[in-house]
């Protein structure tokens, strides 16, 4: 198969309605009937990438090995595919426009009007089939983000109706995503919201292929065959997407559907063998009949919105399957723990993961629930942020240097024994000059995270600024926090631990953000391990 084909997913009537799930279900799909299959996200607000957005404004930050600050959907993808994305996976408006600004000041445009059509659109078709282009995969799916309609999505609706026109009719389709909304006054679901919606994308010059629509309850034959006709689509092209108990049952929805089928027959390519989702199966049989019942309390300060931890959440669900137990992640507001009340706080709890993030909003609880762990031999898990915590509460508390503490919470502190890394002291941007990335990590013979990871050497994913600062390496390293992992690069400590405890771990890197399906991160499995251990002791 020679021509790479295209499948872009658009939405329509409101945002939210899981246009990255459709689009990972469907390229599961195609992968497990053979295509090598690969998703990407345009996103059209303005910032670069979602760096520098409070987890509040757009849910968690995923990053990718070779370190771009990415849209949570990337994350669905890869907890799917189980493939690792990239920087070409996720572009944005702010990407695209800075990249047309710098060409024009270089004169790459010389005596020519800059405009959004062509130029705009250009960069946009452009980087829409770099994935294509590379040779590596027979089929791109290109999730549009926004919703049709909207004025900052204009551009890609139109480099997406160009691509079509230039690509020809079986080697691009649009698939798109509409609610069909229930009304419970009158009974009815009610199909005006699609037909509006298919008719603002016609207008745009875009006739979709497929039509996925969201519901709360079946469709019924005749609603299926009145979408069909007034939205212009085949009878098998209207897909019922209903709601599921868990989304990695969407793709066995989209299979039932025959989702998967209409793409291939509408892209002109062979059904290949029937998709094998034999590994996929046992794992959701394993999530759906757990064995044990564990609660495991995530302290941090985003707490309120679940996409703000997005990556850890699905990490417990791939753990908690792999121990065939249903893990209880109980969300605690770090902001609202002191030493009165913290036993009062993680009561019930069989383990705590000290959670990620900046500012010294909510540091002090953190630490209080570090040190009540450690004390009472409750499994202790610390990702970013939650292991410098668990630095600073050593160094406190079993060290005695009582004002210990990172520079990035306090500048003055006499004691910094988490301080900002060398090169990072003269940086004032704040967007994309973090660590970021892939690094590797050389883990040390007998220690809790050699045996977990049971390799030498590791590469995990960074998002930070500050680090362990190596002045208290001796101090720490005697009195007993182990540091035993560490970046043969850097000398920098990436993971530490405690001897004789339950579970007591910290680790500098993001291991969630490398979980998946099919491969369920070590850090987690062995933790909800714990964590059930600890309950039936």
């Amino acid at each position: 198969m020679n021509q790479t084909k295209y499948i872009f997913v658009t939405g329509g009537v409101t945002s939210s309605l899981g246009k990255g799930i459709i689009a990972a279900s469907l390229a599961k799909l195609l992968q497990a009937r053979g295509y090598r299959t690969t998703i990407q996200k345009f996103d059209p607000y303005i910032n670069v990438d979602p760096g520098t957005l409070n987890p509040y404004e757009h849910g968690e930050c995923f990053v990718t090995d070779d370190g771009a600050e990415t849209d949570l959907d990337l994350g669905h993808y890869e907890r799917f595919l189980n493939v690792p994305t990239s920087q070409a996976n996720n572009v944005t408006t702010g990407r695209v426009y800075l990249s047309v600004i710098e060409k024009e000041r270089r004169g790459e445009f010389l005596g020519k009007t800059v405009q959004v059509v062509p130029h705009i659109t250009n960069e946009i078709k452009e980087r829409m089939q770099l994935l294509g282009n590379s040779g590596d995969y027979d089929i791109v799916i290109t999730e549009i983000g926004g919703t049709v309609g909207d004025i900052e999505s204009l551009p890609y609706i139109e480099s997406v109706r160009q691509l079509l026109w230039d690509l020809g009719k079986e080697n691009a389709i649009v698939v798109h995503l509409t609610l069909v909304p229930y009304l419970a006054a009158a009974g009815e679901l009610k199909t005006k919201p699609t037909q509006h919606s298919v008719k603002t994308l016609m207008e745009s010059g875009i006739q979709a292929d497929i039509l996925v629509c969201r519901t709360e309850h079946e469709l019924s034959d005749e609603l299926r065959s009145k979408l069909a006709q007034f939205c212009n689509v085949t009878r098998e092209s209207v897909i019922q997407s209903i709601d599921a108990s868990t989304i990695y049952e969407v793709p066995n929805l989209m299979l039932e559907e025959g989702l998967d089928k209409v793409a291939l027959k509408k892209l002109n390519l062979p059904k290949k063998n029937t998709p094998d989702l034999k590994n996929w199966n046992v794992f959701l049989q394993h999530l759906k009949n757990p064995k044990h019942v564990v609660n495991i309390g995530l302290i941090g300060k985003y707490v309120e919105l679940q996409d703000s931890y997005k990556s850890i959440l699905e990490a417990f669900i791939h753990a908690g399957a792999a121990n065939e137990t249903k893990v209880n992640v109980v969300s605690v507001h770090s902001e609202y723990i002191d030493a009165e009340n913290v036993a009062d706080k993680l009561s019930g709890l069989d383990g705590i993961l000290v959670a990620p993030g900046f500012g010294e909003r909510g540091i002090e609880g953190k630490i209080e629930a570090v040190r009540y762990a450690r004390e009472k031999g409750l499994p202790f898990f610390g990702i970013c942020l939650g292991m410098q915590m668990s630095v600073i509460e050593y160094s406190r508390n079993v060290l005695g240097l009582s004002d210990a503490n990172s520079t990035e919470m306090n500048e003055g502190t006499a004691h910094p024994v988490i301080d900002l890394m060398e090169e990072q002291k003269t940086i004032t941007d704040k967007g994309g000059t973090m660590r970021l990335g892939a690094w590797k990590c050389d883990l040390k013979e007998g220690t809790l995270a050699m045996k977990i990871y049971n390799k030498k050497q590791i590469e995990e994913r960074h998002r930070h600024r500050y680090e362990y600062n190596g002045d208290f390496f001796e101090k720490l390293e005697k009195a007993g926090l182990k540091a035993s992992g560490i970046n043969p690069d850097t000398g920098l400590v990436e993971i530490v631990e405690i001897e004789n405890h339950p579970f007591f771990l910290g680790v500098q890197y993001h291991p969630e953000y490398k979980s998946t399906v099919a491969n369920p991160h070590p850090l987690f499995v062995h933790f909800v391990a714990a964590t059930v251990k600890a309950k039936h002791k």
